[in-house]
């Protein structure tokens, strides 16, 4: 059985006992989520697919630990002008391990 979920303008795939990164949630360390936008469910040959979410299906999952991911560099540069700027960047993330999925 698995499920498409949507959360943080992504979407992912998921299965009971799975551990996805998602863009940063407002919940702490051991605490529970629940991911009510389902998109599609599929448990052998019975598919459930929502328009644009299936009804009353909601993907529950625990919160493993906060983090930020690697530093990527944003260089901007422009030629003839003497105009360089260099940042970086590290993206926030959420591990969460996916524990039941109700359709």
């Amino acid at each position: 059985m698995y499920a498409i979920i949507k959360t943080g303008g992504k979407q992912y795939k998921v299965a009971e006992g799975d551990v996805i990164m998602v863009e940063k949630l407002a919940a702490g360390e051991g605490e529970a989520v629940v991911f009510d936008q389902v998109l599609t469910v599929v448990n052998d040959a019975d598919v459930k697919i929502g328009t644009p979410v299936v009804e009353g299906a909601k993907v529950t999952g625990k919160v493993e630990a906060q983090g930020k991911d690697k530093k990527i560099l944003v260089f901007k540069y422009k030629a003839k002008s003497n105009y360089r700027k260099r940042q970086g960047h590290r993206q926030p993330f959420t591990k969460v391990v996916i524990e039941k999925i109700e359709a």
